[in-house]
């Protein structure tokens, strides 16, 4: 199978697990499911977040997806618990459409080696 074909086979399994998981079923977009990877990766799952916290929930989840690329490390939690990461490299210049493959690429990664999808 073409590696874009292995991609978006489980893409859709994860936004569809997910979706049923989350939203009774109602198609989460991708936003949606970096923000659930960053209430994941915090571990505070049964709290409500202002909006400046779902952003920080975001940024948390696209550092844990791209440590493996090594643009990230993590560095510490500091005492209300939330994980900081140092920047390892800077991310290049992509098109919109890449950048989405490249997240949705490292999504995928996250959930397989959680065991999530196979």
């Amino acid at each position: 199978m073409a590696r874009d074909e292995q991609l978006k086979e489980r893409w859709d399994l994860v936004v569809e697990k997910l979706s049923n998981q989350f939203a009774d079923g109602d198609q989460l977009d991708l936003d949606s499911i970096i923000y659930l990877i960053g209430v994941q990766e915090l571990g505070q799952l049964h709290r409500e977040y202002k909006k400046d916290h779902k952003l920080d929930l975001m940024h948390i989840a696209i550092c844990k997806v791209l440590e493996p690329y090594g643009f990230y490390e993590f560095d510490y939690v500091d005492e209300e618990g939330w994980p900081h990461y140092k920047v390892l490299a800077q991310l290049p210049h992509l098109k919109a459409g890449e950048q989405s493959v490249l997240m949705k690429e490292a999504i995928v990664n996250y959930f397989v080696e959680s065991d999530y999808i196979t």
